[in-house]
């Protein structure tokens, strides 16, 4: 199936008698599913992605924030798929296409040959036109950014435990999550636990428990997607746990150590960036007309305007709903764009005429820490505890792998009886140790402090 530009050589007689080539670009929610929406189709099925895994998204903070690992929320593409005979998959990164020959483009000047094509590559975090802030306050969007994360956050712990030990005291540490989105939102609210629950009793030199979270949104209130009382409900949340929640508040500029919101400058040892979603940038190569954030302006069907055998999903595509709304850029709403895809695909090969994309809104739901999150579907509202139990249950079931469910359940037990995290880890080596360590490098200590002085800080 994954072949050469050789392919158009061929009789006109073999091509007929070949199965349609169905190219899917991504390996996420839209396009694993598009995947297996048409296994077992007389198609034959190519998937494309730079990752060899496919990501759980709505759990990565849990990584980040050393509840989860790595490997509990992302399972193997080929493995999802061994048993889809008609669906090869292949690692590499699409850069473009030959839309005249009909063609994908990796990165090592390789060509994939399709008859639909189908773009599910995702969005990445927007800075809004600030690339270089990226250093100084990571997203999360990978597995690769829960990692950096979560190093950044233990790392901060560990060097005022350092500076404690070695000078007898250290200023109180900040964490800054910009953005109140469910992502930013769940992020406090985990950073908040780390620091007053789990993390209290392994540090002797400093208390965690004085650490501050700092929630800064630019709207008059967090998770503005759900109703206002459900919003309101999880700013009181967030504040019970510690976090200090600031609205309408901008942030215009970062730099390390410091983030500047409302004009005002705050020293941070950790920021975070939880706003904004900049789609791929091969929903452009196509040539299709897109909105700010890069997302292709699709057809009804999901095709791109003048190309009807390409389909944009997921991030990617920009379609109104009946009511005027976009469709929301989440999973659900990803899965039933592959869905209806595959459906119009295998339409066509039956001349059968196409159907109209209609998202099924099936509500929304946030965890905002233990015991606590709000669930929205409909005229249905759910908060507090029972809101969570509801989120954990969702998760679970929504996970791939037998194995990764037992993980993941064992492991929220685990931190549910005990308030400890099982992936406590600082991942780096010593080069990258050292460069978190330059502030202290340029007030250099020539030796420890006398023990007398070292037992009174570790009191």
């Amino acid at each position: 199936m994954f072949r050469s530009r050789e392919v158009f050589t061929q009789s006109t007689s073999e091509v007929k008698d070949m199965p349609k080539r169905v190219v899917i670009i991504g390996g996420g929610f839209g396009g694993l599913e598009a995947a297996k929406q048409l296994s077992g189709k007389d198609v034959a099925v190519t998937l494309i992605d730079k990752k060899n895994h496919h990501t759980f998204q709505p759990l990565l903070y849990q990584v980040a924030t050393a509840v989860l690992s790595p490997g509990e929320i992302a399972s193997p593409i080929r493995r999802i798929l061994y048993k889809a005979k008609n669906v090869e998959v292949v690692l590499g990164e699409a850069k473009g296409y030959d839309l005249e020959n009909r063609t994908v483009k990796l990165h090592d000047s390789s060509e994939i040959p399709f008859d639909y094509l189908i773009v599910a590559a995702g969005a990445r975090h927007s800075y809004f036109g600030n690339d270089d802030w990226e250093d100084s306050a990571p997203g999360l969007k990978t597995v690769e950014d829960a990692l950096e994360i979560r190093r950044r956050v233990l790392l901060a712990f560990e060097l005022a435990e350092r500076e404690a030990i070695l000078t007898g005291k250290h200023k109180p540490l900040n964490f800054v999550v910009v953005g109140g989105g469910a992502t930013g939102v769940e992020l406090a609210g985990a950073i908040a636990g780390i620091a007053r629950q789990a993390l209290a009793k392994d540090f002797k030199a400093i208390n965690t428990k004085e650490s501050r979270v700092m929630l800064y949104e630019g709207s008059d209130r967090i998770l503005n997607s759900f109703a206002p009382d459900l919003s309101e409900r999880a700013k009181r949340d967030l504040e019970d746990l510690g976090v200090e929640v600031f609205l309408n508040s901008f942030v215009t500029d970062l730099k390390d150590g410091n983030v500047k919101a409302s004009d005002e400058w705050i020293e941070c040892d950790v920021a975070i960036w939880a706003t904004g979603v900049a789609a791929s940038f091969l929903g452009k190569e196509l040539g299709a007309e897109t909105d700010k954030a890069g997302r292709v302006l699709v057809n009804d069907d999901l095709s791109v305007p003048g190309k009807e055998n390409i389909f944009v999903i997921g991030d990617m595509a920009h379609l109104k709903q009946k009511n005027g709304d976009l469709v929301p850029g989440v999973a659900p709403a990803a899965l039933q764009m592959a869905q209806a895809t595959c459906k119009n695909i295998l339409r066509d090969l039956k001349n059968e005429p196409r159907e109209n994309f209609e998202y099924r809104d099936k509500g929304s739901m946030a965890t905002i820490g233990r015991n606590r999150a709000i669930v929205e579907a409909g005229s249905l509202k759910l908060t507090g505890f029972i809101a969570w139990l509801a989120w954990l249950f969702i998760h679970v079931i929504s996970l791939i792998g037998f194995r990764n469910k037992l993980s993941v359940m064992s492991d929220w037990f685990w931190a549910y009886v005990t308030r400890e995290r099982s992936a406590l880890l600082i991942t780096g080596d010593a080069e990258q140790l050292q460069d978190a360590l330059r502030f202290l490098e340029a007030k250099p200590i020539a030796e420890p402090l006398p023990k007398k002085a070292r037992r009174k800080a570790l009191k």
